[in-house]
């Protein structure tokens, strides 16, 4: 019987990843967890089957509870720490330093991206800005650190026996970041969740944290401008400037409800004319729940999002994440109010469904199971092939 072993990041909310790794366990529910830290209550447990979960040694050092982010340069030694020499399988759910473990040649490594360090990468720079590091002492030493993950990123990619992204998007980020080609598997929604027959109401939507690269000022920019009602469910360090935005124009079309819990989101999405989403994502896990909750999407023609919505069938895709083009988006789904079939876009969403990810995903690592013990298990020849029949055709 196969040992399986799941490392994912850190356990600290029961967010986007964690229900890859939640729907996994499902799938295999004999694994073992391993994760840099575990902090999630005993109240927030039950997506781990109220598994133990073995941690590194980063879960003593001071003030990680809050502030464990804080030890990313100690990330790539603490996960090469794990001692995974027991399993058969292992599998890592990576979007910082997972994919780093230490594996034999006789273990199988399968790694989910969900996508590859993005503030290593493409974002550093937006995240110096954010930081306020762009210049200075300690803008050099976090330079450095960038630099040194990046070298570590890139040579321990090759750890890794097979990759698996969550999007076309992050499959080909892997191939310009790793040199290494990617099968993509969406990750889990839940749709089962929404109601697609809900009559929609006179407001459009948006669901987001309130962070730079989630771009949610473009859409306060472009309801300003368009005067049409927006909901804006979420919270973060830009909200005191985006109410600001809101209010600047003496307008009241925007109303700010801060962060609500899941009833709230799926009430307010199955009400909504419309789904705004504006950033460029990995995947994109609300534009699809809006999907499932009958609400046409109208989203950034960039990233994981330009593979969930249909343009012109489930929503519109904008191409520039400009004010303008959000605008013109926004007026064609006010003309064509009616044009959108819930059953349609719930059809869509459907392919993203929690049940189509296990059994995806199971077929694909059983699938490459079998084609690693084939090979494992295949004799070597003398001139070192580990196809008998090939060396033999050789020689001949």
């Amino acid at each position: 019987m196969r040992k399986i072993a799941i490392v994912h990041e850190w356990f600290t909310s029961h967010a986007g990843s964690e229900k890859v790794v939640e729907q996994i366990l499902r799938v295999y529910p004999n694994a073992d967890l391993y994760s840099l830290v575990d902090f999630l209550p005993q109240s927030q447990r039950d997506f781990i089957q109220h598994k133990p979960v073995t941690s590194s040694f980063i879960q003593s050092l001071p003030f990680a509870q809050k502030h464990f982010r804080n030890y990313l340069p100690l990330m790539p030694l603490a996960v090469e720490q794990f001692d995974l020499s027991g399993y058969d399988l292992i599998i890592s759910s990576h979007h910082a330093v997972a994919k780093g473990v230490l594996t034999r040649p006789d273990q199988l490594h399968i790694s989910y991206v969900h996508t590859p360090l993005r503030y290593g990468w493409e974002l550093q720079h937006q995240y110096l800005r954010q930081a306020n590091l762009t210049q200075g002492p300690k803008s050099w030493l976090t330079r450095a650190i960038l630099h040194y993950m990046r070298l570590w990123d890139v040579a321990s990619a090759n750890r890794v026996d097979v990759y698996v992204a969550n999007s076309h998007y992050v499959a080909r980020r892997i191939e310009k970041t790793y040199r290494r080609s990617a099968s993509v598997i969406y990750p889990p929604v839940s749709v089962h969740r929404f109601d697609a027959q809900v009559p929609r109401e006179d407001f459009y939507l948006t669901v987001s944290r309130f962070v730079p690269y989630k771009r949610v000022d473009l859409t306060v920019r472009a309801f300003v401008q368009l005067g049409l009602p927006l909901v804006v469910i979420g919270e973060g360090g830009e909200a005191k400037a985006l109410r600001q935005l809101a209010t600047a124009s003496g307008q009241n079309n925007i109303q700010f409800l801060g962060k609500q819990p899941d009833s709230v989101v799926e009430d307010y999405m199955q009400r909504c004319r419309g789904f705004i989403f504006p950033p460029e994502e990995d995947f994109g896990i609300t534009p699809v729940e809006a999907q499932a909750a009958g609400a046409p999407v109208i989203a950034y023609a960039r990233g994981g999002q330009a593979e969930t919505v249909i343009h012109e069938q489930t929503g519109y895709l904008f191409p520039y994440q400009t004010v303008e083009s959000l605008v013109q988006s926004v007026k064609r789904l006010e003309a064509s109010v009616g044009q959108f079939e819930a059953g349609a876009l719930r059809q869509n969403a459907e392919r993203f469904s929690s049940t189509q990810f296990r059994s995806t995903f199971q077929a694909f690592v059983e699938a490459t199971w079998l084609r690693f013990e084939r090979d494992r298990l295949a004799p070597a020849s003398p001139s070192g092939s580990n196809d008998l029949a090939d060396d033999i055709a050789d020689r001949e």
